[in-house]
């Protein structure tokens, strides 16, 4: 792609802080003079900023006797609080305004409520503020919170339209090997056919919550519905622009790219691509309706084509669509509740328990 009218950008927690864990102003600083650059150019910014959680442990210190969750509802209230001035500060600076976006997982598990965040991050956007996004970890506990916000920012991306996401870590991209061994190289481009299986570690950041492994498995996942993603070192100078110039000097900046794949789906079904976490339910197929839900031709799951029903869901909920051998081949939005869809389980006639238009699937 030559120019981007929309990019999301997710800045990591190893990104903003120093090695002492507080949070680290010049780089804020240096990141946010780069999405101004950018702004100027005509590219519409999102940001999604890790931090919050390092910032608060740095401000109040790490001897208070707290368990995990109330130490990270607590450091996040506080360090949320000093993430946003600084960043008010800084745009304000270029006479730009940025708003704060607190989300959870539940705000994505509802189409509703899908609906009406994406509609407030558009109108910041329509009115030329900067939407800074970040979970509300004060109020997450351990069973809703995102992986990371690796993880909210495929979610943003997708959800938004983004034709681009980056991914700014502490390293340059993907390695085919350990990146702290000597020839380890960084593999710059990553085709939805190319495996990655044996080069991804699956170490943890030491701030955040999440990985290398994690990363690549978002950026995949976002690839595949359209959106070309980038990981990168966010400490190098002017990374942003560098990144985002035309696809001729793009090439020489070191970066992990995953191509996007050129058919994109429904924005529905991107939806529902990502709310496979939400399901309440399992259908369990047999090979007759994967093999008609893998052809060429739209079809939507019928009765006939179900063995067995797993869990308790209702109308509108969100399931998984299992294979024989029990591995997923999709997830959908189903029609029925969970009782009736039993009782037609494998019977001729009747409506689509999953209609084509509400499925996303894995095959």
């Amino acid at each position: 792609m030559e120019t981007y009218k929309r990019v999301a950008v997710k800045v990591g927690s190893n990104v903003l802080t120093r090695g002492d864990g507080t949070l680290d102003v010049t780089r804020m600083s240096a990141l946010t003079d780069q999405m101004v650059a950018l702004r100027r150019s005509g590219i519409e910014v999102i940001l999604i900023s890790s931090g919050a959680v390092a910032s608060g442990r740095s401000e109040l210190g790490t001897g208070l006797k707290l368990d995990d969750v109330s130490s990270r509802q607590l450091y996040s209230a506080v360090g949320q609080a000093k993430l946003i001035n600084r960043y008010y500060d800084l745009f304000r600076g270029y006479g730009i305004a940025c708003g704060q976006v607190l989300t959870t997982k539940d705000n994505f598990g509802s189409r509703n409520l899908y609906l009406n965040q994406k509609n407030c991050i558009s109108t910041m956007l329509a009115a030329g503020v900067v939407p800074i996004i970040n979970e509300n970890d004060a109020v997450s506990v351990t069973e809703l919170m995102f992986t990371d916000n690796d993880e909210l920012s495929g979610l943003i991306a997708t959800m938004m339209d983004a034709e681009a996401l980056v991914i700014l870590s502490n390293i340059d991209g993907i390695y085919d090997g350990d990146p702290s061994q000597p020839g380890s190289k960084v593999i710059r481009r990553v085709e939805p056919q190319t495996s990655l299986e044996g080069y991804v570690q699956s170490g943890k950041s030491q701030f955040g919550r999440g990985g290398m492994l994690t990363k690549s498995n978002i950026a995949r996942k976002v690839a595949a519905e359209g959106v070309e993603v980038i990981i990168a070192n966010g400490k190098r100078d002017d990374i942003l622009p560098s990144l985002l110039l035309p696809a001729r000097e793009r090439e020489a900046m070191v970066c992990t790219r995953f191509v996007p794949n050129e058919k994109t789906p429904s924005s529905v079904k991107r939806w529902i691509a990502h709310s496979e976490s939400f399901a309440k339910g399992i259908l369990h197929l047999n090979a007759g309706a994967v093999e008609a839900l893998s052809g060429p031709q739209a079809t939507s799951l019928l009765p006939v084509g179900i063995v067995s029903v797993e869990g308790a869901f209702g109308e509108g909920d969100i399931v998984r669509l299992a294979a024989p051998d029990g591995r997923q081949v999709g997830v959908g939005l189903v029609t029925a509740d969970s009782e009736t869809v039993a009782a037609s389980a494998g019977k001729h006639g009747g409506r689509p328990v999953v209609h084509y238009d509400y499925m996303y699937l894995d095959l």
